[in-house]
């Protein structure tokens, strides 16, 4: 894989994580729902995946920018996992509305299960980690740049967003309100 593919790769993924948390951002306020704690947590993950692919368009591929976002794959599988094996017995409506069928849960578990295979997939490709002693060489496009803005402004917004429903205290169980907005 040449040093131009990689930064292209990355990028798509970053769009990925992107679409991802503009669809749970807007099915928030679409849907006026408010996220929960563990939704709120599969956002942070999500979020963490896309730390990665912003290390190898800064500094280049290596083994171990693949190996933070696949930490934050692992971790919010099992944080999805959780939020699923609550709402498993029958009769339990789940949280949330369902979109397509499934509650957003089980879309984050499916989606993070998809990042560990992919993850996975481009760790067979050797070549590209090969001559790779410093800064990548390739310059920055701006289908890149605005991949990485794009991620940190979502990133940003949902902080803002959970700052507005929690407060400073733990977020509840159930919110039904933005605590920050109540006062």
């Amino acid at each position: 894989m040449t040093p131009a593919r990689a930064v292209i790769l990355n990028a798509l993924s970053l769009y990925a994580v992107a679409a991802v948390l503009a669809a749970a951002f807007a099915a928030q306020f679409i849907l006026k729902e408010l996220p929960c704690p563990l939704c709120l947590l599969q956002r942070i993950m999500f979020a963490a995946l896309a730390i990665g692919p912003i290390l190898n368009i800064r500094f280049g591929p290596r083994p171990s920018h693949y190996a933070l976002s696949l930490l934050a794959a692992l971790i919010g599988a099992m944080v999805s996992t959780r939020q699923i094996l609550l709402h498993i017995m029958p009769g339990d409506a789940g949280y949330g509305s369902a979109i397509l069928g499934y509650h957003y849960y089980t879309w984050a578990l499916l989606g993070f299960v998809a990042a560990i295979g992919m993850l996975a997939a481009v760790l067979l490709f050797d070549s590209q980690f090969e001559n790779n002693d410093g800064p990548s060489h390739v310059s920055v496009s701006t289908f890149a740049r605005v991949a990485i803005w794009l991620v940190i402004g979502l990133t940003a917004l949902n902080a803002v967003s959970a700052l507005l429903e929690c407060g400073f205290g733990a977020c509840a169980d159930n919110p039904v309100v933005y605590e920050m907005l109540r006062r």
